[in-house]
C-alpha cells in the first residue's frame, strides 16, 4: 500500500533557525540516506567549520545543483504516521512563485519564530502569505529555548504577541510548540529541558494534520499545459494537462475556454498506466478529442453544464487580493500592459486599472488607497484588466483557479488572489 504524503512548506525570519529545523526533521527521523550525515560532518571539518544542523540543508542544496538525485521520491523525511515533501521557500518571491504558480501546493505550514528575537517584520509577512493563501492547518514553532534558557515566561511573552498578530489577519494555528532547532529538543523527541511543556513535538504536530481532500466534488477544470503527437497515430495530437477540479472521464464532451470549443474525449492517457475511464484531481494526463486540440492555456470545463459550477468563468477584468514584492511601485492606470498575468497555463498582458484598498502586511495599518501605488511588501485590492479574455475562479470557490503571480520581464512581482471574478 502507498505511503500518504503531506505537502508542507517552512517559513518566518530568515535568521530564526529554518534550515537548522529542517535539518534535525531529515536527521532524528532517519530520513537521510546512509553515511550522509558523516559525510556532511567531514566536509564541515575539512572546511574548518563546527558542524551545525543547517550545513544538511545546504549541503544537499549544492548536490542538487550539481545535478546529483538525493532522493527519487522526493520524500525529505518520514515518520511513523507518513512521508513528508518540504517545499524549499527561502524568501518572499520563492514562497509566492512556488505556492502561487502551484508549481508545489502546501499543505500545511510551521511557522518559525525565534523567542530570542521575538515577533519581526518578515514574521509577519510570512504569516501574512499564509493567510493570503488559505493554508489552515499551521504549526507555530518557536525556535532558540536554549538562547533563553528555556525560559517558559519568555515563551509565553512571543507566544502573546504572535497570538495578538495572527489573530488580527485570521490565521489559528493548531499547535504552538517552543523548541530548541539547535539541539533537537521537541522536534522529533520530547525535551527533558522544558518539563513545562506537556504538548507535542514538531513531528507529532505534523502527523495530527489531515491530507487535503482533493477538489473532486467541485466543476471539473483542466487547463492545457502542452499538445503533443500521438506516437501510435501520427495524424492524432494529445491533448495534456493537470486536471485541477472535478472529473474527467471518456467519452465526455468538454467546452474549452475561452475560445468556446467543444470536443469529444476519445481517450484518457497516463504515463505507466495506459488508457483511464476517468481522472481526478492532481493527475497529469493526456485526453485524445476528436477535432482539432486546443492551445496551451485553454482550460476544459464540461460543454453540457450551465450557471454555476458548470462552465467557467471568462473575463477580462476582475478584482484580486495582491502581495507586491518588486521594489518598483506598481502604479495603475498605464496605457500599456506592463506586466503578465499567469495563472494555471494561462499568460496575458496585464495592467492594474484601480487600488480599492492598501494595507502594510507588517503592521497590518490601512493604508490610503488614492496615493496612485502599491509599496514592496503591500497587500492591495486591486482592479485587473488582462489583454484578452482569461479563465478564473474565485479562490474561495476554485482555489486551482484563483492563484496567480504578476510577472515584469523574466521577474516575479506578485502574487495574488482572485476575490471576485468581475468587477
Amino acid at each position: 500500500m502507498e505511503r500518504e504524503s503531506l505537502a508542507l512548506v517552512l517559513v518566518g525570519h530568515v535568521d530564526h533557525g529554518k534550515s537548522t529545523l529542517i535539518g534535525r526533521l531529515l536527521c532524528d527521523t532517519g530520513s537521510l540516506p546512509e553515511g550522509k550525515m558523516e559525510e556532511i560532518e567531514a566536509a564541515a571539518r575539512a572546511e574548518g567549520k563546527e558542524f551545525e544542523f543547517g550545513f544538511i540543508l545546504d549541503h544537499l542544496h549544492e548536490e542538487r545543483e550539481r545535478g546529483i538525485t538525493i532522493d527519487t521520491t522526493q520524500t525529505f523525511f518520514t515518520s511513523p504516521t507518513r512521508d513528508y515533501v518540504i517545499i524549499d521557500a527561502p524568501g518572499h518571491k520563492e514562497f509566492i512563485k512556488n505556492m502561487i504558480t502551484g508549481a508545489s501546493q502546501a499543505e500545511a505550514a510551521v511557522l518559525i519564530c525565534s523567542v530570542a528575537e521575538g515577533v519581526q517584520e518578515q514574521t509577519k509577512r510570512h504569516a501574512y502569505l499564509i493567510e493570503l493563501l488559505g493554508l489552515e492547518q499551521v504549526v507555530v514553532a518557536y525556535n532558540k529555548m536554549d538562547l533563553v534558557g528555556f525560559d517558559r515566561a519568555r515563551f509565553l511573552d512571543v507566544k502573546r504577541d504572535m497570538g495578538a498578530f495572527l489573530d488580527r489577519i485570521g490565521v489559528r494555528p493548531s499547535i504552538e510548540v517552543p523548541i530548541s532547532a539547535r539541539d533537537g529538543d521537541n522536534v522529533a523527541e520530547r525535551s527533558e529541558k522544558m518539563p513545562w511543556y506537556d504538548g507535542p513535538t514538531v513531528v507529532d504536530a505534523l502527523d495530527v494534520f489531515e491530507k487535503i481532500t482533493p477538489p473532486r466534488e467541485k466543476p471539473l477544470r483542466f487547463p492545457v499545459q502542452d499538445v503533443y503527437e500521438d506516437p501510435e497515430e501520427p495524424d492524432r495530437r494529445i491533448v495534456v494537462g493537470r486536471v485541477e477540479s472535478g472529473t474527467l472521464r471518456e467519452g465526455q464532451r468538454l467546452r474549452f475556454l475561452p475560445d468556446d470549443e467543444v470536443r469529444t474525449v476519445l481517450s484518457v492517457r497516463q504515463y505507466a498506466r495506459g488508457n483511464l475511464e476517468t481522472a481526478g484531481p492532481g493527475e497529469c494526463i493526456g485526453v485524445v478529442c476528436d477535432a482539432g486540440p486546443p492551445e496551451r492555456g485553454q482550460v476544459g470545463c464540461p460543454a453540457d453544464s450551465q450557471g454555476q459550477g458548470g462552465k467557467a468563468n471568462v473575463t477580462d477584468r476582475f478584482r484580486a487580493s495582491v502581495f507586491w514584492l518588486s521594489a518598483t511601485p506598481l502604479e495603475p492606470g498605464n496605457a500599456d500592459w506592463p506586466l503578465t498575468f499567469k495563472c494555471a497555463t494561462q499568460a496575458r498582458p496585464c495592467r492594474a486599472a484601480a487600488i480599492r484598498e492598501r494595507v502594510d502586511s507588517g503592521t497590518l495599518e490601512h493604508l490610503p488607497p488614492d496615493a496612485g501605488r502599491l509599496e514592496e511588501t503591500e497587500v492591495g485590492e486591486l482592479v485587473l484588466e488582462t489583454a484578452g479574455p482569461v479563465v478564473l475562479e474565485s479562490f474561495y470557490d476554485v482555489q486551482e483557479l484563483g492563484r496567480f503571480v504578476l510577472v515584469r520581464g523574466r521577474d516575479v512581482v506578485a502574487g495574488g488572489i482572485v476575490t471576485h471574478v468581475r468587477d
